[in-house]
């Protein structure tokens, strides 16, 4: 009866477990599997052999993320990671993104999504460092570092030289930036999502640069205060495959700008915030829909 017993606990652990992981895996956080690596050397190797499971890494909000995104990078499961966040994670500086570019290159290579929202130790020092690695990367997020001065022109022209493929770039809340940074956004051609929100630097000249990037859908141009109707048109003229649009809270733009926008847009565009536009008099919903008739969303800010 005992060497039955250790017959079923050897099928269980080696048939019934893996078929169960490979099920229940696929549901779990990622924390959660790597709590589960833990459990039992069976468990281990079924989850270890899965390679669509370690496809991510997600530090959100953890302290010494530096130190555990170096551990993990490191590890041969994650050699061919596609996405990394790291919004608002603690403990991570130019210092580690500078480690990881020269220790952990290979694992970087087929990274397509990387979130460094709320980072505020990293500069363009770290940017140069990870964006050198990320040649493939189509979603790159580094809102809210309001603390970090030290993020130039250079370093965000850093991002779009090196990451052409981007398609998703979100610089939501970073202000210091100046038309200088978006003379070379041009190279960015597949470029579909953008957000400016807070840009309080950009002007027309720059708006213009980005107007460059024909195939926008989505921009986010919220406070965005020093533009007017010249670098709207712009981005009409040029962006003519937009659905998403926020210029909550600009006072420069007029109706000329609109009547460009629903010119060129009018069939593509479902969100359109125009919200503390005072020079927009008519800017009722009903104004709108004559515009532009596939209207679905009138207000992205409150």
């Amino acid at each position: 009866m005992e060497g039955e017993g250790e017959e079923q606990t050897s099928i269980w652990n080696k048939e019934t477990v893996p078929k169960v992981m490979k099920i229940v895996s696929t549901r779990l956080a990622q924390r959660d599997l790597i709590s589960l690596l833990l459990l039992s050397p069976w468990i281990h190797r079924t989850l270890i052999s899965y390679p669509s499971l370690w496809l991510s890494i997600d530090l959100r909000e953890m302290n010494n993320a530096g130190d555990r995104l170096i551990a993990a990078l490191s590890l041969p499961r994650y050699q061919h990671v596609k996405q990394i966040s790291l919004e608002f994670a603690q403990d991570i500086d130019d210092d580690h993104l500078e480690v990881i570019k020269s220790k952990c290159l290979g694992s970087l290579q087929d990274l397509e999504s990387l979130n460094l929202n709320g980072c505020q130790k990293i500069s363009d020092k770290g940017i140069e460092a990870i964006t050198s690695c990320c040649l493939k990367l189509k979603v790159f997020s580094i809102y809210w570092n309001v603390r970090c001065v030290k993020m130039t022109d250079s370093g965000l022209q850093q991002v779009f030289v090196k990451c052409s493929f981007l398609q998703s770039l979100n610089l939501y809340a970073l202000s210091s930036f100046t038309d200088e940074a978006y003379k070379k956004i041009s190279v960015l051609s597949h470029l579909k999502f953008l957000d400016l929100c807070g840009a309080q630097n950009l002007s027309d000249d720059g708006l213009s640069c980005i107007a460059k990037c024909k195939k926008l859908v989505s921009l986010n141009l919220t406070w965005c205060v020093r533009v007017t109707d010249v670098g709207v048109i712009a981005i009409a003229e040029s962006c003519t495959s937009l659905e998403f649009l926020s210029l909550f809270g600009i006072v420069g733009v007029t109706d000329k700008c609109l009547e460009a926008l629903s010119k060129l847009c009018a069939n593509t565009m479902t969100t359109l915030d125009v919200n503390g536009c005072i020079g927009i008099k008519r800017r009722s919903r009903d104004d709108l829909l004559k515009l532009f008739p596939y209207l679905r969303c009138f207000k992205v800010h409150s």
